[in-house]
């Protein structure tokens, strides 16, 4: 089960990242089940109403949320805290803005060789559009089995490359380096463990574009919602504070990335079918 409901901790650079076994008992079968009814019924509902022009903007939409959702995993707890400023104050996080700035130049370049690569690779094989009878119908088999996944109600076959970037980079290298190492890292999607399938989804659609600047949109896109959380800690908030509320909320993200792939899938079912 890959659900975000059970992250552990790395206590070693390079150590592996368990995945998550079972699914958290405070979510009941009677809840997880409602969830799954009602995002396949939004979904649908969404689906008669999109028209083949407006995949692309929902696929967007997903992204942005999968990458927001990607920070329930070790590396974005770890990215939010490794990269804190030093000190307190206003002219701590002004010295700080460089290694925010190299973090994001980070996630832009591995969204553009990813996303290079993917869409290259869609050329070669042909596809020209994610929009098709058989994009859709692929979008929505993704979306709808590993809606469920995610809920509970099927295992799928989630193989990551279960690793983070290296911790001890921070000891090696001045930090805004090291937001630069971390923002490649993570922005090639693929090099540590991403702990939503909406990953799978995206990487489908950027090769369904055929393009490579399509392709390279999509990924950007999903690597500007993995970005963004950084930017808590232009706040005055501590790293507990931090850490403790993602504790709090893993279940529920768990639940909103089987609520939105579930109805992702569903909307382009339908959109697929008429």
């Amino acid at each position: 089960m890959t659900s975000i409901g059970d992250i552990r901790a790395l206590p070693e650079p390079g150590a592996g990242v368990q995945d998550c076994v079972s699914f958290p008992d405070q979510v009941p079968i009677a809840k997880r089940l409602a969830i799954l009814i009602g995002s396949l019924g939004a979904g649908a509902a969404i689906g008669f109403m999109l028209k083949q022009g407006m995949v692309m903007p929902v696929l967007a939409a997903g992204a942005f949320a999968g990458g927001l959702l990607s920070t329930w995993s070790p590396c974005g707890y770890s990215s939010i805290s490794l990269l804190r400023p030093t000190g307190k104050g206003a002219g701590a996080v002004l010295k700080w803005l460089p290694t925010f700035a190299m973090h994001g130049l980070g996630y832009a370049a591995g969204a553009i060789v990813l996303g290079t690569l993917l869409g290259a690779i869609g050329g070669i094989i042909g596809f020209s559009g994610v929009a098709t009878g058989f994009g859709l119908g692929l979008l929505a088999l993704i979306g709808l089995a590993y809606g469920a996944h995610q809920l509970d109600f099927l295992r799928a076959p989630y193989p990551q490359r279960r690793a983070q970037v290296p911790h001890d980079a921070r000891q090696r290298f001045p930090k805004w380096v090291v937001g630069g190492i971390y923002g490649l890292s993570l922005g090639l999607d693929y090099l540590t463990y991403v702990q939503t399938p909406l990953l799978y989804m995206i990487t489908a659609a950027a090769i369904l574009t055929g393009s490579i600047p399509e392709a390279i949109g999509i990924i950007a896109v999903f690597n500007l919602g993995r970005y963004l959380p950084v930017a808590v800690n232009l706040l005055p908030v501590t790293d507990y504070a931090i850490q403790s509320w993602l504790g709090r909320n893993q279940e529920r993200a768990a639940i909103a990335d089987g609520a939105i792939l579930t109805g992702l899938g569903a909307a382009f079912a339908v959109l697929a079918l008429i």
